[in-house]
């Protein structure tokens, strides 16, 4: 089985333009996140699918593989799926830009949802105590059916306990923008128009419940820390 990890890159982000090229302890943030990715066992190939010619250019100064993709992409699955339906690959591991810090292992633990047939899509979670984090909206929520698969994700609290009855038996879960598909599937969900859901929460993963496509969990214990806007690059401590 062929797994390629593919890091979508644009130049032009709201909160922080120019993310990908800021400078973390003498490396741009696109060279440390392929970097790390490089070092993940499952994959065959580190791929960063951009829109800009200074990211283009910044990979190819290290050695790094990149492909100029179409600048009209909504979002990173969309901009990774073009990139996917040119290259031979059996799995697709869609790794965020913006975690310099990416855990190699957390790559190959998601990579390994996919030794299991009936996997589609495969992302990762973290359980968490009741705190402050189950309330911030940019902090996405998930909760579980029995096969470890994703019934709903939301930015507020999930499961909300109403009544107090079974609090010791509930379990909180963040989740961890990482995904890996099964090419053919990632081939159909871009295909899909969006929907209510997904509209409500501005998450595009619930399009994709929607309409019946099953996205199994894998928890993992690392923190990943991502790079939003400039005031976390300031705060980030090396």
């Amino acid at each position: 089985m062929k797994i390629t990890g593919i890091i979508p890159s644009r130049y032009g982000s709201t909160r922080f333009p120019g993310k990908p090229l800021a400078d973390i302890g003498g490396k741009t943030m696109i060279r440390r996140v392929y970097e790390q990715a490089s070092q993940a066992k499952s994959l065959s190939e580190v791929i960063v699918a951009t829109d800009d010619e200074r990211i283009f250019k910044e990979v190819g100064s290290f050695g790094g593989k990149v492909v100029m993709t179409s600048a009209d992409h909504k979002n990173g699955t969309e901009r990774c799926a073009e990139v996917a339906k040119n290259i031979n690959a059996d799995v697709i591991i869609n790794i965020q830009g913006d975690e310099p810090f990416i855990e190699p292992v957390q790559i190959d633990l998601l990579a390994a949802c996919f030794a299991e047939d009936n996997t589609q899509i495969a992302t990762l979670i973290r359980k968490i105590d009741w705190d402050d984090e189950l309330r911030n909206p940019s902090r996405i929520k998930v909760v579980l059916n029995k096969r470890n698969e994703a019934m709903y994700f939301s930015r507020s609290i999930i499961p909300n306990p109403i009544s107090k009855q079974h609090f010791d038996e509930l379990e909180f879960y963040l989740h961890i923008g990482i995904y890996g598909f099964r090419k053919e599937v990632l081939l159909e969900l871009v295909k899909l128009p969006p929907t209510p859901l997904e509209g409500t929460e501005s998450l595009e993963q619930l399009r994709w419940l929607e309409n019946c496509f099953r996205i199994t969990c894998k928890e993992t214990s690392h923190i990943s820390v991502s790079i939003d806007t400039p005031q976390d690059l300031e705060n980030l401590q090396l």
